[in-house]
């Protein structure tokens, strides 16, 4: 059982003791410290936008979530069942203060967690992230007199207002993706992605074959959108003779592609397709995380434009983003930032950047990922064990490859000329994890178990 505090939120397993695991005392804490945070640095009535995935503790933890904040004195906006994306995007439209979205995105449903937003939907940063963990710790706290409390509204539409936002994109080839009459199939994880993404393809004129849509939280195959639990996916686009499959993870940030042969697209390829048909329209710079593939800097590169590396997580991301004035950017792990709309992972705005892509090309899925520069990547990790000293760990690969090409940004990074592995302690679980890209699988794989193994030596 585990409670994790990072620039990533604060996510734990649900039940056990408090301070340990994502109990209601840990739920109603937090809350207050962002509560706390967000009166310090603001004047006036505070107004927040909540929602949540479909995970079963969601219901549980979101009512904590709001009638904390109306404790404080705080009005609550809540979607209700929703995505990340759609929560963010809500934040400014509402004018609100904040944002917490009830999620632990990737993780089983054991896990949940509080995502924190600015009044920008965008998510906090370190230094503020700080002072929320700051003030969780002194617990300090001071509620609101009862004349003073804070008021409750719902809303139901935010998906359909999301909705209507992504499809008015600069960019976007309605006619052409209407005209085209794509046959999807769709695996929402049994989440908010099996509401959201349906609806998206049928707005525009495409036959949805849904399965593990029904929003019950109780998910059919580990979340994570990775080859090994999409099997029923693949299977089902051979079944139905579709166009190719969308995968997403249980809060919609996070997309991948299937194409017409029931072969994974590749969720690093998500965002190279996607940065592709935008730099075709946009040129400019782009920029993915550390721990994300090649392919993007050469598919930048082939555009004429510039391509720059942030630490792992969206808040950075998107601060690197914000430096170079990228046109796209986003993560390997298949998440999309389009900031036309907003700064944040979209697996709605990826949706209708790759179809458009589609359109344009007159290509079955297949043929474009050949067209793509040809990596692979193998992504593992080490569980870490009570007490372990990571960093003392990172160092000492670190001074074993003082030769090579190294980032020290986020863990330690070494590039070698044909190939590179990325190792770093994880935001969102209590483990290392260990990547690696090399022109073919063997290569990757052959790296990665060179690296697990240096790490165990260590240990």
């Amino acid at each position: 059982m585990t409670l994790i505090k990072s620039i990533s939120g604060i996510r734990g397993t649900i039940g056990g003791s408090p301070s340990k695991n994502l109990t209601p005392l840990d739920v109603v804490r937090f809350t207050t410290a962002y509560g706390q945070w967000l009166s310090e640095n603001n004047k006036g009535p505070l107004t927040v936008v909540t929602g949540r995935d479909a995970r079963i503790s969601g219901p549980m933890v979101h009512s904590l979530v709001n009638q904390t904040l109306l404790g404080m004195g705080i009005n609550v906006i809540d979607l209700g069942l929703s995505t990340t994306p759609t929560v963010a995007v809500a934040v400014p439209w509402e004018k609100a203060n904040g944002g917490i979205i009830l999620t632990a995105s990737h993780n089983p449903k054991e896990w949940n967690a509080l995502k924190l937003l600015n009044a920008d939907g965008e998510f906090i940063n370190a230094t503020a992230g700080a002072k929320v963990l700051e003030y969780a710790e002194k617990e300090a706290f001071n509620y609101a007199e009862v004349d003073h409390l804070g008021t409750l509204k719902e809303r139901s539409d935010y998906i359909e207002k999301h909705i209507e936002a992504t499809l008015a994109i600069d960019h976007v080839n309605l006619e052409g993706i209407r005209k085209q009459k794509f046959k999807v199939v769709v695996d929402g994880v049994n989440s908010s992605g099996g509401i959201a993404i349906p609806e998206l393809l049928n707005a525009l004129n495409i036959e949805v074959v849904k399965i593990h849509c029904e929003p019950n939280g109780h998910f059919p195959h580990n979340p994570e959108p990775l080859k090994e639990n999409l099997t029923d996916l693949c299977n089902a686009v051979i079944e139905h003779k579709s166009n190719f499959g969308i995968a997403v993870d249980p809060d919609v940030d996070r997309l991948v592609f299937v194409d017409e042969k029931g072969e994974l697209f590749g969720e690093e390829y998500t965002l190279v397709a996607c940065a592709d048909y935008i730099l075709s329209k946009t040129p400019g710079a782009t920029v993915s995380n550390l721990s994300s593939t090649r392919a993007l800097a050469d598919i930048t590169q082939k555009h004429g434009c510039s391509y720059t590396a942030s630490a792992v997580g969206e808040v950075n991301v998107v601060t690197e983003m914000k430096a170079v004035q990228a046109v796209i950017g986003g993560e390997g792990n298949g998440g999309i930032i389009y900031p036309p709309l907003h700064y944040g992972r979209d697996a709605l705005v990826g949706v209708v950047l790759f179809l458009s892509l589609l359109v344009e090309r007159k290509v079955t899925v297949s043929k474009l990922r050949a067209a793509y520069p040809s990596y692979f990547m193998s992504k593992n990790k080490i569980k870490l064990k009570e007490g372990m000293d990571v960093d003392l760990l990172l160092d000492q690969i670190r001074e074993r490859y003082a030769k090579e090409r190294i980032s020290t940004i986020d863990g330690v990074k070494i590039d070698f000329d044909a190939a590179w592995v990325h190792l770093r302690k994880s935001n969102t679980e209590p483990i290392i994890r260990i990547y690696t890209e090399a022109k073919s699988e063997l290569k990757a794989v052959e790296l990665a178990n060179r690296f697990v193994k240096e790490i165990n030596s260590l240990l």
